[in-house]
């Protein structure tokens, strides 16, 4: 672990909201327990017409305990050219980038360069994401350009870690990588009593309900869950599904599904962004916690499900199965309806929460940021 040093941590924080900004301003917290850190975030991380939600800004007050530095603009290089010239001659001893998308590449190894100019500076990132899921033409040219900017890299899925040495095998970042998973979400509090929540969101406590969790893209899946409640409510008809998230595509589509597929009366729809205070009521309420991704690379939302000890059904894709080991921490199944349907199904059929709350709670404890930090610094 790093004692004594300044750490420039550049991504997503305040006033900026989302899981991005949430990770980063924990893992600034942990860090800052032994050293002087410094969130670098954006005054304009993305153009609007790019932006796919309803707000990039976060309606909370700014962290009183936290050193922000709001600064980046991500389409403009002469921008990119002051901040890099800046933190040049700041010269802290590690700047911490975190990448989960190409657009990104030529800002952040513009700014990279240039601050390594000062042959003192450390730059590291943590990758969440090497091959993006939504695909375009610059990807590899814009990735490459900013991993060869680095001295070393931290991926948290092994999927990754295989993405980056595999397509981008002469990048620095590849030479000097290391895998470590995503760490607990721990900074959502207790959770609360399932009546306190109900009550709050208001649902029905006589009711059993599995989340869905997070922004809504289609690689995620909803509408395979969507078919899955087809299936799930002539078995199980005391079973609702929580969608709770912000789409960040068209809704139509859905609602037409939901409409065809004459599920309204099972489906509890809180499709707005959920602020961190309200993130623990959803998962109070809810038995278990489904992932039906068509692709992914690791999941914020295992780490949220860890933390509240909440079981989870996750599909067979990407780096999903490295952190919920099946019959354990949930099951593993495959991404179409009928295998979700019957991981649901067995799952309450069998009642196996209190089994797999107790292992969660033992799995749990591998997912420390303190580990994190640690492996970050012997980069």
């Amino acid at each position: 672990m790093w004692q004594n040093k300044h750490i420039v941590i550049i991504g997503p924080a305040h006033p900026l909201r989302g899981g991005l900004a949430t990770y980063n301003e924990r893992l600034a917290r942990e860090l800052q327990q032994h050293n002087k850190v410094t969130l670098l975030t954006f005054s304009l991380q993305y153009p609007n017409f790019l932006f796919p939600g309803e707000t990039q800004y976060s309606s909370d007050a700014k962290p009183t305990d936290l050193d922000i530095d709001v600064a980046i603009n991500s389409v403009n290089p002469l921008n990119w050219i002051l901040v890099g010239n800046k933190y040049k001659k700041i010269k802290p001893d590690v700047v911490i980038f975190r990448y989960w998308m190409p657009f990104f590449g030529p800002c952040f190894g513009t700014i990279s360069r240039i601050i390594k100019q000062n042959n003192h500076t450390k730059i590291l990132a943590i990758t969440d994401n090497i091959i993006p899921h939504e695909k375009h033409f610059y990807d590899s040219p814009f990735s490459a350009y900013f991993l060869n900017s680095l001295h070393g890299a931290v991926t948290m899925s092994k999927k990754v870690l295989e993405d980056l040495q595999t397509h981008f095998p002469e990048t620095k970042a590849a030479k000097n990588v290391a895998y470590h998973a995503h760490p607990l979400y721990d900074n959502f509090g207790e959770k609360p009593a399932r009546e306190t929540a109900c009550s709050k969101l208001n649902l029905d406590p006589t009711k059993h309900y599995i989340l869905f969790f997070g922004f809504i893209r289609k690689y995620k899946g909803l509408d395979l869950l969507l078919d899955t409640m087809a299936l799930v409510k002539e078995s199980h008809p005391d079973v609702h599904l929580l969608v709770a998230g912000e789409f960040y595509e068209d809704k139509q589509p859905y609602l037409e599904q939901i409409k065809s597929l004459q599920i309204e009366a099972f489906l509890e729809m809180h499709t707005h962004f959920i602020p961190n205070d309200d993130v623990g009521l959803y998962f109070a309420v809810s038995d278990i916690v489904v992932q039906p991704y068509r692709n992914a690379t690791q999941s914020g939302v295992s780490q949220i499900a860890y933390h509240f000890e909440i079981p989870m059904i996750i599909t067979n894709v990407g780096g999903l199965a490295e952190l919920v080991p099946h019959g354990k921490a949930g099951y593993v199944c495959e991404p179409n309806a009928e295998s979700l349907a019957t991981a649901i199904g067995e799952m309450y059929d069998k009642d196996v929460f209190e089994n797999m709350k107790a292992e969660i709670k033992i799995l749990k404890q591998q997912f420390s940021w303190e580990s994190m930090c640690n492996t970050l610094s012997e980069r």
